[in-house]
């Protein structure tokens, strides 16, 4: 069946029950290689059926990857049918829009990317290649289609001194990634020293910006912050909308339409999780979340919006952090610098307190001194303790926006932009050993 035919099977099998059916088509290719030896290569095909029984109280979801024939369609439907729960609150109306596009096949699988060659460094690392097509559905009328493609390059290099350095890459083709040379990091990172846990100026790389600012996006709901459960809430109630959070100013925003980083233009989800099943189909655009340094939106779904008078502000699937226009290169940044530490990765990124989202973690693969604007040698690995919000009280120069790979990304990355951060009093609170 096509992944048409899949969502037209299931909504017929409802019963009388109102459902919402989202079909994902994946494609994967990627490549694994250590030195000039290939561990692990290979390409996938899947699909996933996603099954949303709505009705009166909390949504009951259920899903399944592989072929399903109609027998095993009408199973899925009676698990979610299973998996609802009683209640009584209020839902808004479903939304009902067609997609021109629905008819359309999936997005042309991916291709096996090649192995990036590294010349004088010892090199390994991981490439990735994924195709996904989106259809959502609906018993009230619901027809939408998206597919996007998405690659990745992670690479850790190496020299026979022991000098390591990570870099990563994220965009929609493999073939704009290129190989970067690492430059006067591994150059100085054959020297290197021990300095003291302590409270230093650094240089935060984008993909360090990206871990940190995904962190802050994901804890930005704005029920949350009204019942006083993070960060974003203020004592005594309400929440911190229009506060300033930065003296810099940075705008942080999500656009589906964004180039380079294009997402899904309409809300899907899968389950009850920041985004509302009752959304599904909901057109979305351009939200900015911090404008000039001043909180301007929180997340926020249709029924909270109702609730509160506030206009829907959907989680959308990318994010971008910029600053005045003209901002320089990581290069430029370092050039003007006394006395610093250049962080070019975090690794273990791990809660410690989600009412004032302050996180824990290590520093990994490069971690640089800087001094009279040169990258001097390479220090040792920290543990660092810190909140992205008062990451953002302490920046002092923000850099060129870049696309971004989060050091820990996942299956469902969010697609991210970022510029480096010149950030005062970062707090690195241990040493530590992230190899």
């Amino acid at each position: 069946m096509t992944p048409q035919e899949v969502a037209e099977t299931a909504l017929a099998a409802a019963a009388g029950t109102e459902l919402v059916v989202v079909v994902d088509e994946l494609s994967s290719a990627y490549l694994r290689w250590t030195g000039d030896e290939v561990t692990s290569a290979a390409d996938t095909d899947d699909r996933q059926l996603t099954v949303i029984a709505l009705g009166g109280g909390t949504p009951g979801v259920a899903a399944a990857r592989g072929a399903l024939d109609p027998a095993g369609i009408r199973a899925l439907i009676a698990a979610a049918r299973r998996a609802r729960r009683p209640g009584s609150a209020a839902t808004p109306p479903p939304v009902t829009a067609v997609d021109p596009e629905w008819g359309r096949p999936p997005v042309p699988p991916a291709a096996v990317p090649a192995r990036p060659r590294s010349h004088d460094h010892f090199l390994f690392g991981y490439a990735q290649q994924c195709a996904r097509t989106t259809y959502v559905a609906s018993s009230a009328g619901l027809r939408r289609r998206y597919g996007e493609s998405t690659a990745l390059l992670d690479q850790t290099l190496g020299s026979a001194g022991g000098a390591v350095t990570w870099t990563g890459w994220c965009g929609t083709d493999l073939a704009e990634a290129g190989y970067q040379p690492p430059g006067d990091r591994m150059e100085a990172a054959r020297t290197r020293i021990a300095l003291p846990p302590a409270a230093y100026e650094v240089l935060l790389s984008p993909s360090c910006v990206a871990d940190l600012m995904l962190r802050l996006y994901a804890a930005a709901d704005a029920r949350d912050a009204a019942e006083g459960r993070t960060v974003f809430a203020l004592p005594g109630g309400g929440t911190r909308l229009g506060e300033r959070v930065s003296p810099a100013e940075l705008t942080l925003y999500s656009d589906p339409a964004e180039p380079g980083l294009s997402c899904a233009p309409f809300v899907v989800a899968r389950g009850t999780g920041t985004s509302s099943v009752y959304d599904n189909g909901l057109p979305l655009t351009r939200t900015n979340w911090i404008t000039d340094g001043v909180l301007t939106a929180l997340v926020r779904d249709r029924g909270t919006a109702g609730a509160t008078g506030e206009p829907a502000t959907p989680e959308i699937g990318n994010l971008v952090l910029t600053g005045p226009a003209g901002g320089s290169s990581l290069a430029e940044m370092v050039g003007r610098t006394r006395y610093a530490l250049l962080v070019t990765a975090l690794w273990y990124v791990r809660d410690v307190d989600r009412r004032t989202l302050r996180l824990t973690g290590l520093t990994r693969d490069g971690v640089y001194l800087v001094e009279d604007g040169r990258i001097r040698c390479a220090v040792n690995d920290f543990r660092f303790t810190a909140s992205p919000v008062d990451v953002l009280g302490q920046v002092r120069e923000v850099g060129r926006t870049e696309p971004a790979l989060p050091r820990e990304y996942g299956e469902h990355a969010i697609r991210t932009a970022m510029p480096a951060l010149r950030v005062a009093d970062f707090a690195l609170s241990a040493v530590g050993d992230a190899r």
